[in-house]
């Protein structure tokens, strides 16, 4: 069963918990936090999934905040981290497909709760094609490395 690790700050709690239920039985959901609607800072959510995703402790993640842009920023300072901010199911499907994405993040206040869910179905059940696309994944990481020295 894959394991994956979920994460939001208070503007992106309610949907964090209707992607937990969603998901739960078909993937092992490890919740990294908030618990509650209480003003949080989301840097501190996102960098622990993304951790998690890097020591391998889960598979794949999931973020959640009031946009989804600052919760992937925070993560995708994590080397090796590739978190798309999606709002459609398209996206979500090529951001795995093609970028190799190891987390994805939504926006609480952008997406409603069932375009979210096909969002995440989306996103779950796609895998990476490789090929010309790895050689392109591959020139994002020696980016990475370039700046990380």
């Amino acid at each position: 069963m894959k394991k994956i690790g979920i994460a939001s700050d208070h503007g992106g709690y309610n949907l964090k918990e209707e992607i937990k239920k969603h998901l739960q039985g078909e993937y092992e959901i490890v919740d990294f936090g908030t618990d509650s609607l209480d003003s949080v800072d989301y840097p501190d959510y996102g960098v622990k999934v993304a951790e998690a995703v890097m020591s391998g402790e889960v598979e794949e993640g999931i973020l959640c905040c009031g946009t989804g842009i600052g919760i992937s920023l925070a993560a995708n300072k994590v080397p090796g981290i590739r978190c798309a901010v999606v709002s459609d199911t398209f996206s979500a499907k090529m951001s795995k497909a093609h970028n190799n994405a190891n987390m994805i993040s939504l926006g609480e206040r952008v997406v409603g709760r069932g375009l979210a869910l096909e969002i995440i179905d989306a996103w779950v059940s796609t895998e990476f094609e490789g090929d010309r696309h790895q050689r392109r994944v591959d020139k994002i990481t020696e980016i990475e490395k370039k700046y990380s020295k």
